[in-house]
């Protein structure tokens, strides 16, 4: 079984850690291969990009999502909305 999940790249600066949103099998530990990259967040400068394209032909074929993925792709989509709103 396949799980969209967070990844922690690398070793941290001053603590400040950053992650890549991964398509990954749900067995596997998080810091092991991965199938895509879909996305990354970096909580310390509020950055936030996912590839919704990729993200929702995963869900597609069968791919599960961790509860904090799931909220940060409503919280994307969220932003993407409100960007287009203000483009008009």
């Amino acid at each position: 079984m396949l799980r969209i999940r967070l990844r922690k790249p690398g070793k941290s600066i001053k603590r400040r850690y950053h992650f890549k949103i991964v398509v990954s099998e749900a067995k596997k530990a998080r810091e092991s291969d991965f199938v895509e990259e879909v996305g990354f967040y970096d909580p310390s400068r509020n950055l936030l990009k996912i590839d919704i394209d990729k993200y929702e032909s995963w869900i597609k074929k069968g791919a599960h999502p961790t509860e904090t993925v799931e909220k940060l792709f409503k919280r994307c989509r969220k932003e993407l909305k409100k960007q287009s709103n203000q483009k008009e």
